[in-house]
């Protein structure tokens, strides 16, 4: 009876032992490259796998950058009163047009009234020590007068023209003509004209408002020399010249090219290895506006590159790749850098990963999905 129990678990375990055995035979062996990827023939059909080589040809690039519409802080001016004052009107609006010389605001305050007769007073009194010098020096040459007196009148008359000198270039300051200031012309009021051409960028005062010197009332742009800034990556600037051509457009309105040159290229890069060219608009426009971003396309020079279809591109994490083939039905995935793009051809930047070998050229998202979905089990 005992024989009859062993012989039965015996063949239990070598049954079990063979079952064990049997599966691990059916389990696909697991891939430990996990760029690597395979495809029966079957399945190269299904797909419509195709296969080409990377090809050297002569390609012109278009680059596309971002960027802002700038003014340089030469044709941003702020525009204040030197002796402070109340705004007693203004006419201007954010964005309208003025012209130099135009009166934007009208200013008051009893200060430019104390001003003016100042300066009418020093005038009357340089007459009058003016006439006493001149009096004083005949004197002295007939020695009718000492010369104390006469170094005190001479003391007096130079003191009255540096005062009135002074007093002329306040009244200048707050825009008061004194050789036209008599009298009959005394004012509480004056009168702020604009400095350049250009548009009104802001207004920081309303009507009845103090305004003191250190205070900017508005802020006026010089559109003459508004200019287009962008960014561009290190890779990039051995492509780019002063004079070079640029085209640049807003997202709102793209079918509307504004061409510009570049005027400025910087020397210095930012810690994400980019840096700033300046691009000065052929022709202005009024619709655009400091601020306003822009994009912009730079055509560069014809060259040789090493490139492969578009098609052969698969984007994959924010990084782009390429299958090549190593053998019949083994691919593997390889990251790739792209460069300039050109009639179905894309520029390989990193084209030694590639070599000579062939590049799948269609189906590449067949594979990739292949390899994640193998990856996934």
């Amino acid at each position: 009876m005992k024989n009859i129990i062993y012989i039965t678990t015996l063949a239990f375990l070598v049954a079990c032992g063979n079952k064990e055995e049997k599966v691990a035979t059916e389990t696909p062996t697991v891939q430990t490259n996990q760029s690597l990827v395979a495809l029966t023939e079957a399945q190269i059909k299904n797909a419509e796998i195709k296969l080409g080589k990377a090809e050297t040809k002569e390609i012109s690039a278009v680059l596309n950058l971002n960027g802002k519409i700038d003014v340089p802080p030469q044709n941003l001016v702020s525009v204040s009163i030197p002796m402070g004052g109340y705004l007693k009107s203004t006419d201007l609006l954010p964005g309208m047009m003025v012209k130099k010389g135009q009166v934007i605001a009208v200013m008051e305050d009893q200060q430019y009234v104390r001003l003016q007769q100042d300066y009418l007073l020093a005038k009357v009194k340089l007459k009058v020590v003016e006439g006493e010098y001149v009096r004083q020096k005949e004197l002295n040459v007939s020695k009718a007068a000492s010369d104390k007196v006469l170094q005190q009148a001479e003391g007096e008359f130079k003191n009255a023209k540096i005062n009135l000198k002074a007093l002329e270039e306040n009244l200048e300051l707050i825009g008061i003509n004194p050789k036209r200031l008599d009298d009959s012309k005394i004012s509480k009021r004056v009168t702020i004209t604009s400095p350049i051409n250009g548009y009104v960028a802001k207004i920081n005062a309303n009507i009845g408002k103090y305004l003191t010197p250190s205070e900017v009332l508005f802020e006026l742009v010089n559109v003459s020399d508004i200019h287009l800034n962008v960014s561009v990556f290190e890779k990039d600037l051995a492509s780019l010249a002063i004079g070079q051509r640029v085209i640049a457009y807003s997202n709102a309105n793209p079918d509307k090219k504004y061409p510009c040159k570049i005027i400025l290229i910087g020397h210095s890069l930012s810690v994400d290895k980019n840096t700033e060219v300046h691009c000065h608009f052929e022709s202005y426009d009024k619709t655009l506006v400091p601020g306003m971003y822009m994009n912009a396309e730079i055509e560069l020079k014809n060259k040789k590159a090493v490139t492969i279809l578009e098609s052969s591109i698969v984007r994959f994490e924010n990084k782009e790749y390429v299958f090549i083939q190593h053998s019949p039905g083994n691919f593997e995935m390889v990251a790739v850098k792209t460069g300039a793009k050109e009639n179905g051809f894309v520029e390989i930047l990193n084209s030694e990963v590639i070599g000579k070998e062939d590049v799948v050229t269609n189906g590449a998202y067949f594979l990739l999905m292949k390899l994640k979905n193998t990856e996934e089990e």
